[in-house]
């Protein structure tokens, strides 16, 4: 996978978006001494680059430079304005993650160094998560006296009662491994390993049709998240069918190959 050389305008910008092969993007904060902490500048050049890949990715890599993924939202900015009201709409923190849940594009965390707070909310609202061994993944809130709105609400929809409880009440980090044995991540890795562990995830996410990727994608969120009754939830699962074979020909071309007795993408 080519990797593009970013200008030195790009370097000092709070969000880099890259678009590499084979409809996979990556985009990475860029605040490395602030431990990529979401400043508003941050936050609404994470909307940007979303909308740059909007059409174009199958597949998005979010990371982040330096020592950390990402400290959560910058809480010693005071309320500043990006100047665009429907910007600054689109990039207050919750507005954020549901901007990452609707993209058409399937989300990968690389997680390669500390998320705190906010930045465990973006591991739980990206649809695919790797980790570093290394990471350090926490809520500090409960220190400041605070109850984490965003990260213990995700958290205790994606993890186990007892093991989002370990994280909102006592404020202590947990490593990249027990993150995986948790399934807070799909896989931990060593630091040195982790680029080539989510490339290679990432052009496997991507070798399948974008349509058909962007409707599971939507199915995932919307069971159980949704729909937890067995009989809606196989309803829409029809419905999704449905909705491809009418977008795309990948359903019947699959078909196709199947019945000749040819292989298709992600076959043995």
């Amino acid at each position: 996978m080519s990797t593009p050389t970013a200008s030195t305008a790009q370097t000092q910008q709070p969000v880099l978006v890259e678009h590499l092969d084979s409809g996979i993007s990556r985009i990475t904060f860029n605040r490395p001494d602030k431990r990529n902490a979401m400043n508003r500048a941050a936050r609404a050049g994470m909307v940007r680059a979303l909308d740059e890949c909007r059409g174009r990715s199958k597949v998005i890599i979010v990371t982040g430079n330096g020592s950390a993924f990402c400290a959560g939202v910058d809480l010693k900015e005071g309320d500043v304005s990006t100047g665009d009201a429907e910007l600054d709409r689109r990039s207050e923190w919750p507005a954020v993650q549901e901007e990452i849940r609707s993209h058409p594009a399937v989300v990968i965390a690389a997680v390669n160094g500390f998320a705190l707070g906010g930045g465990s909310t973006l591991i739980n609202v990206a649809d695919l998560a790797v980790a570093a061994a290394e990471a350090e993944i926490g809520m500090p809130e409960i220190g400041f006296g605070l109850y984490p709105t965003l990260a213990g609400p995700a958290a205790q929809l994606r993890l186990s009662p007892k093991h989002a409880a370990y994280l909102v009440l006592t404020a202590e980090r947990i490593d990249g491994t027990t993150a995986a044995q948790w399934g807070l991540v799909n896989q931990a890795v060593p630091r040195a390993e982790l680029d080539t562990a989510v490339t290679a995830l990432a052009a496997r996410v991507a070798s399948f049709d974008a349509a058909a990727l962007q409707w599971s994608k939507k199915a995932l969120w919307k069971i159980p998240g949704e729909i937890s009754e067995w009989t809606g939830a196989i309803a829409y699962g029809h419905e999704v069918a449905d909705e491809l074979r009418a977008r795309s020909t990948a359903v019947a071309e699959g078909l196709g190959r199947f019945r000749a007795g040819e292989r298709n993408t992600g076959q043995g």
